[in-house]
């Protein structure tokens, strides 16, 4: 098997993007699935000013900018089978914006309940059921759901939640993330420690909860890994990583692979420091679990897992001048986009060349935008019936 170093041993800048008239932090990145331009792959991106800018993938240049977003954006998806982009924000929406359609209105609002924040979301893989995850109002913290699916003859452009899940964590939900390929599977993250895994294709809620984790610490990412992604991953506001492994719930196996308070303590970079985690990324190829981070100087580190533990395995600098918020990596090409709080989207390639000769300024921005989610208490967690990590 090949090992994930050779992969990212020749990586470097191919492409930056153009400095935009209104710096803005890039938060959130995706790539089209299904959608050609006439030059190219689409590139999504959700930014701090509350619009979504859509790039050709291979030159970075910017296509449209969807705007009139009412409050924050909290990602940025594309269906995985048609041409669609969807992103949720704290108004309480998910929006749906067809890139057929040379205009800036959503084709599909999904609308949640009146007091709805949400602050994350996703799509399953065969693109039928949204779900975001909101904060904490109230005694209420939500998981609501949709039906996707987006009718030709639809006349209705709002569309009303199909139920929600509310008593499965006492906090923010900060991350939903549908499993790659079952439709049905979806783990959710929260400031409240939590790490649960349901499947949806059950009745009711608390049936539905397969698995509980407890990472100890408020959960600010979390993923799936492994043969046929049956593991699960997360990290936390204070950079901590958790590892577990659900092939072994019925088994006299320990489900927790890694459970690492700090990673900042942990790890040895060269010529550096860790300052924080951005997330992390299955690599199929190779079977093994890359997690990202970096420096607020905009230095990239690529740490590799296994259940030894996380171990350095290089960096990548001379890109980003500021704290590096967002990334997505490409199993077409082996390259990797990233963005941060510097404005810039960066494409690295391996073996590739950046043509320009002009110094990089330091582009950091100061933004409202940035928030600090609160920690939660420990009195916050719940014990629960089923399978706890």
């Amino acid at each position: 098997m090949e090992k994930i170093e050779e992969y990212f041993a020749d990586l470097s800048i191919a492409k930056r993007s153009a400095v935009t008239k209104e710096p803005t932090y890039l938060l959130d990145i995706d790539t089209s699935k299904n959608v050609q331009e006439e030059n190219g792959c689409i590139v999504a991106v959700s930014c701090s000013n509350g619009s979504v800018r859509l790039y050709n993938r291979e030159t970075l240049s910017l296509l449209r900018e969807l705007n009139g977003q009412p409050g924050l954006l909290k990602g940025v998806k594309f269906a995985h089978s048609y041409s669609h982009v969807f992103s949720a924000c704290t108004d309480g929406t998910v929006k749906c914006w067809d890139m057929r359609l040379s205009g800036k209105t959503p084709v599909q609002v999904f609308k949640g309940y009146p007091s709805n924040v949400f602050i994350s979301f996703d799509i399953n893989c065969n693109d039928h059921v949204i779900c975001a995850g909101t904060e904490k109002v109230g005694d209420d913290t939500l998981m609501v759901f949709w039906d996707a699916r987006i009718s030709s003859q639809s006349t209705r452009p709002v569309k009303d939640p199909l139920g929600v899940y509310s008593e499965t964590h006492s906090d923010d939900i900060t991350q939903v993330c549908f499993h790659p390929d079952n439709p049905n599977m979806i783990v959710s993250g929260s400031t409240d420690g939590l790490v649960n895994v349901f499947d949806v294709s059950v009745d009711n809620e608390e049936d539905a909860l397969i698995a509980t984790c407890n990472s100890g610490s408020s959960v600010s990412y979390v993923g799936w890994s492994g043969k046929e992604y049956k593991q699960i991953y997360c990290m936390t506001h204070d950079e901590g990583f958790c590892w577990w492994d659900l092939t072994n719930l019925d088994t006299d196996q320990p489900v927790t692979c890694l459970n690492i308070q700090d990673v900042r303590e942990v790890i040895n970079v060269r010529n550096g420091s860790l300052d924080y985690l951005v997330g992390g990324l299955y690599h199929e190829k190779t079977d093994q679990l890359l997690v990202v981070g970096g420096t607020n100087t905009g230095t990239i580190h690529l740490l590799n897992c296994d259940s030894s533990g996380l171990t350095y395995m290089r960096s990548l600098e001379g890109g980003h001048s500021a704290t590096v918020r967002s990334f997505c990596w490409s199993v077409q090409d082996d390259s990797l986009l990233t963005g941060g709080e510097d404005a810039q989207l960066l494409l690295w390639k391996p073996g590739a060349t950046e043509r320009t000769l002009a110094k990089k300024d330091n582009m950091k921005i100061a933004s409202s935008v940035q928030k600090r989610v609160r920690v939660h208490s420990n009195d916050s967690y719940k014990s629960r019936k089923k399978h706890s990590c």
